[in-house]
């Protein structure tokens, strides 16, 4: 087993799960995406939002966890809490709007109310209910567990999971200058639902070999630093990502000035790029200027919803965030150069693994952690078997 140094992070090449391939039934067999909701999704922790989309007390989100509905709320001492969104007297579902702000989060449907440390606040007609001994103090909503690093705020259903730095690994230090310097806000919100598979998109953030799909990757990226200098990490718990990587704009039509008409992040250079995919389901990328986050929710083997956000400065110029904008959307936003492109290529697997035109596909590309390794996939495969209980290969039990 390779090892390198990355910082304070200790990193590793993964076992090739013996033959370097995946099955095809890992993105379409129902049994496996029932098994993924407890062995994998259920106790590890998820990215659902940015702290800067809660800036207020009692503003909340809402987000769907593998079937579950659920919300992010602030309260009036500035904690984050998560519940889910279903009322304690008939199961109703409580917040439909995607974000807003509610200090009593009262039921439509028979008016029982909550507020925002989760606790039952209001039952109409109360009395009627002597002769069936409720308890009130245990008529709350169900708290999920929640916390914060980087501003990036996570959940986590399982009490009894390791606590979220534990969980991370060191897998987001080499963003800690950029995300722990300045406060960051939200800019940018899209939402997508693509006929795939989970997994099938996750891969396209751990992927780098698919660089040679995209137009503008090949013209501002490639040919601007040595595969050799490369540098990729692999961390624990399933997670993984790149060390510095480098882009060349000014020979690409429209990107010219990109590393010098707006300020970049801390820590970063405008030419700077690197990313780490989180275990299962999220992504952080930062490219100089601008920083996205991915989340991919299961929606059922040959559907999942992404959300994406983009990053910018808090309390920037109004003309710094609008160029950071149109730098977002050149490479990122819903009609870039980049994202749609990674879409079409999830959602083409996709289409090959649910009918049976491919029965599987090659992840042993080694170039020892450097240029354009399937190590990070490796590693989350390696991390899906430890769960799953599985094999990805050939989907046998593991020993």
């Amino acid at each position: 087993m390779n090892r390198q140094a990355q910082g304070d992070a200790a990193v590793q090449t993964p076992s090739q799960h013996r033959s370097g391939r995946v099955s095809g039934r890992v993105y379409t067999d129902e049994d496996i995406f029932n098994a993924e909701r407890e062995a994998v999704f259920d106790n590890s922790w998820r990215l659902v939002c940015h702290e800067s989309e809660l800036p207020e007390p009692f503003d909340y989100r809402t987000f769907e966890h593998v079937g579950r509905n659920a919300f992010v709320i602030r309260g009036p001492d500035g904690t984050l809490r998560s519940f889910l969104n279903a009322c304690s007297h008939r199961g109703a579902r409580l917040l439909d709007a995607p974000a807003g702000n509610a200090e009593r989060i009262r039921c439509f449907y028979h008016l029982w109310a909550y507020d925002s440390l989760g606790e039952c606040v209001t039952i109409p007609r109360v009395e009627a209910y002597d002769g069936a001994n409720l308890d009130r103090d245990s008529l709350g909503l169900k708290p999920l567990r929640t916390d914060t690093h980087l501003g990036l705020v996570f959940v986590n259903v399982d009490g009894r999971a390791p606590a979220l730095k534990e969980y991370l690994s060191g897998a987001l230090d080499s963003f800690s200058g950029i995300m722990g310097t300045k406060p960051l806000e939200v800019f940018h919100y899209s939402r997508a639902v693509l006929d795939c598979n989970w997994k099938a998109w996750h891969e396209t953030n751990m992927d780098i070999y698919h660089e040679l799909m995209h137009v503008v990757l090949r013209r501002t990226q490639l040919n601007a630093m040595p595969m050799e200098d490369r540098r990729l990490v692999v961390y624990g718990n399933g997670h993984g990502g790149s060390g510095k990587l480098q882009a060349s704009y000014d020979d690409y039509s429209g990107f010219s000035g990109r590393g010098s008409d707006v300020i970049p992040f801390p820590d970063t250079g405008p030419n700077d790029f690197r990313f780490t995919a989180l275990f299962p389901c999220s992504v952080v990328l930062s490219r100089g200027t601008v920083m996205r986050l991915d989340t991919v929710t299961p929606l059922s083997p040959h559907r999942a919803l992404l959300e994406m956000r983009g990053l910018g400065l808090a309390g920037e110029s109004a003309a710094d965030r609008r160029v950071r904008e149109r730098h977002h959307n050149q490479y990122w936003g819903p009609f870039g150069r980049n994202v749609p492109e990674d879409m079409y290529a999830a959602e083409a697997c996709g289409t090959s693994f649910r009918g049976g035109t491919a029965k599987g596909q090659i992840i042993a590309r080694d170039e020892g952690l450097t240029g354009q390794d399937d190590a990070l996939m490796r590693g989350f495969y390696e991390e899906w078997g430890r769960r799953v209980g599985r094999y990805a290969d050939d989907l046998e039990p593991r020993q």
